[in-house]
């Protein structure tokens, strides 16, 4: 008997897969014995390195809140500038007009090659040399700065693919009822792709997240990788338990990311569904968002 994608496994082949599966689980748990191993003899499992994270709040007030806030601000105000900017390049890059097309191309291009640490550092000096902004606020300045130029030409790409992924009926029917392009940019084309961009968009915004972790690295922005350091000086070099603390915290944003982000697209997938025809009267102003649109058929 035949599946789709491959051949019914016979016996033989069965009980390969169990010795497989077996040594696999020998490997892995010989690796955890051997990471565990090596950190007791080290005493970084000691209770006393990890007591502090479960016993007080004076780590989690002094060091960890303070720089978890600095990391959603930067990343918040990356993604309220950086989405707008990148669907304003990413519809350029679809413009007819060559004059908008080629140069929202380049800048895309351009900054996406870049990687967004170079971005960073440059505009920290660009910063320093140029404006009167404090040292104390320049960091966040220059790590908001590389997150937007990087990331809104990333976006800009999301936003075009996922323009183009939708079948050109619909701009065709939108064109049928004499809709210009930017109303079927703005009505039709737009609000159908954000469905199909969602996942891609929240992807981004993880890395957004995660990459305020290099201005802590490089130019002392206090954000919540970089409060480790002092952190583990202060409760005796209990390195392993900062990091693990710190990795905990970025799953829990980013789990909570995802977990918002796939709620929405499942609640606007069920709000295309639900969508009904447009009122028997029909259409009073061409372009109003009245206008439904399904499967390159004007309705």
């Amino acid at each position: 008997m035949t599946s789709v994608l491959y051949d019914a496994q016979g016996p033989r082949a069965k009980q390969r897969n169990i010795v497989y599966t077996v040594l696999f689980l020998l490997v892995a748990a010989a690796a955890v014995w051997w990471v565990y191993d090596g950190l007791a003899a080290k005493h970084q499992l000691d209770w006393i390195k990890w007591k502090p994270f479960f016993t007080s709040s004076q780590p989690w007030q002094t060091y960890i809140w303070p720089g978890l806030q600095n990391t959603l601000k930067a990343a918040a105000f990356a993604l309220v500038i950086a989405l707008p900017l990148g669907a304003l390049f990413g519809i350029g890059r679809l413009s007819d007009h060559r004059w908008v097309r080629m140069p929202a191309g380049v800048v895309v291009e351009f900054f996406r090659a870049i990687p967004v640490l170079i971005l960073m550092i440059t505009a920290n000096a660009a910063y320093s040399e140029y404006t009167t902004i404090s040292s104390d606020s320049r960091p966040m300045y220059a790590v908001v700065t590389g997150l937007v130029l990087y990331n809104a030409s990333v976006l800009a790409e999301i936003v075009r693919a996922g323009i183009q992924s939708l079948p050109n009926g619909q701009t065709d029917a939108a064109k049928a009822i004499g809709m210009r392009k930017g109303q079927t940019m703005l009505y039709v084309l737009l609000p159908q792709s954000v469905t199909a961009m969602l996942p891609a968009i929240v992807s981004q915004i993880v890395v957004i997240v995660k990459d305020t972790a290099l201005g802590g690295a490089v130019l002392t922005f206090p954000e919540l990788l970089a409060s480790v350091r002092p952190m583990s000086a202060n409760y005796g070099a209990n390195t392993i338990a900062c990091f693990t603390i710190v990795a905990v915290l970025y799953i829990v944003v980013n789990f909570a990311l995802t977990s918002f982000a796939g709620w929405l697209e499942g609640r606007l997938r069920r709000g295309k569904k639900s969508t009904g025809a447009a009122p028997a009267g029909g259409l009073e102003t061409i372009g109003t968002p009245a206008l439904v649109v399904d499967d390159g058929r004007a309705v």
